[in-house]
């Protein structure tokens, strides 16, 4: 079987609309060419309790589990100490943490940057060869940061543990609308009811007005597919293929 994902997003910031996400839209795509399949995204406040409930719900429901923010200095940073409650442990400081961070910040060092130095008890911490600061791991649950620039490259760091089986995929661009469409994406599901297909409308684009997506982790089965869906297509409904 696939290995399934669910990323929680923390942060009162993203709830009030002061700040918008990009971290889950980059991190679906970037599972999606590792073969991850993506089950379930959440966005919760700076809540102990709330990501302890979340966090625990996760990770026994998916492979993986993500956290996105809440990992800094400040009082509202309390995502580690709600993944340490979701896994029943407490909260240690790690020496190695505590040497980077003495290193960055010499003699400016306070109490409140060595609160990143916290994991939960038992945790490990991976993808350190290539970032500054390592990612801290809690079971199957990937304790990641909030800011995008950051998320990216730690994710970065550890993205080959993900690696599973590809999912393919062909795009398909066609002139007609979905009312039209919808009986031909029902008919192709039925001679292949193991694709995963998508139908995406284009209000504003003047060349086609859907796109359809055919993906499949058997390449010959998409590509089998995808020639049926282009044979059954009217006339000039085609625009292209990528």
């Amino acid at each position: 079987m696939p290995k399934t994902a669910g990323i929680i997003l923390v942060g009162n910031e993203i709830l009030s609309g002061k700040i918008a996400d990009a971290n889950a839209a980059y991190l679906c795509r970037e599972l999606r060419v590792l073969g991850v399949d993506v089950r379930r995204i959440a966005v919760i406040p700076d809540e102990i309790e709330l990501i302890a409930g979340e966090v625990a719900a996760f990770s026994r429901d998916h492979d993986v589990v993500f956290t996105s923010g809440g990992v800094g200095p400040t009082h509202d940073d309390v995502t580690i100490e709600g993944v340490a409650r979701a896994m029943g442990v407490k909260l240690v400081r790690h020496p190695l943490l505590v040497s980077i961070l003495e290193r960055h910040f010499r003699d400016r060092l306070t109490d409140s940057h060595l609160k990143m130095a916290e994991m939960p008890d038992g945790a490990d911490l991976v993808g350190g060869e290539t970032v500054r600061f390592p990612t801290i791991l809690m079971r199957n649950v990937y304790i990641l940061p909030g800011v995008p620039e950051i998320f990216r490259q730690k994710f970065e760091a550890i993205r080959e543990r993900f690696r599973d089986e590809p999912i393919h995929l062909s795009n398909v661009f066609v002139a007609i609308g979905e009312g039209v469409l919808a009986d031909y994406l029902n008919g192709l599901l039925v001679d292949f009811p193991k694709l995963l297909l998508g139908s995406y409308p284009e209000l504003s684009n003047p060349e086609y007005k859907v796109k359809v997506t055919l993906e499949s982790r058997d390449r010959g089965y998409l590509e089998g597919a995808l020639a049926e869906f282009l044979r059954r297509l009217p006339a000039g409904a085609l625009v292209s293929v990528t």
